[in-house]
């Protein structure tokens, strides 16, 4: 029952958010040409592997865009059924996985 309270908490707080007009809108992208399917998962979707997936351009670059309330996020990208972190210098923080998540701060 508490991981339930904690995302209706979580979506209250965006609702929130949303209203005041304080959300950021941030791009996520990614260079993977040869995936086949691409999401992005952190704090701000509660890790949900299914829920954001990403559009890959002709360049092979995979691109999403989330409204995020002003704060700080960890964030993986979940690719063809394994973690990834962003490969293009992201800010980084160790998991409890052993593994390092990206991180991002929205304003």
């Amino acid at each position: 029952m508490a991981a339930l309270e904690t995302v209706t908490k979580m979506k209250e707080f965006v609702n929130r958010q949303q209203a005041s007009g304080t959300m950021q809108e941030v791009e996520f992208t990614l260079s993977a040409s040869a995936a086949k399917k691409v999401c992005i998962a952190g704090k701000f979707n509660d890790w949900n592997t299914k829920s954001l997936p990403m559009k890959k351009g002709k360049d092979g670059t995979w691109r999403t865009k989330v409204k995020l309330p002003s704060g700080q996020y960890e964030y993986e990208y979940f690719v063809d059924g394994t973690w990834a972190s962003d490969i293009s210098g992201a800010e980084t923080v160790p998991n409890s996985f052993g593994s390092c998540n990206c991180v991002i701060a929205v304003e």
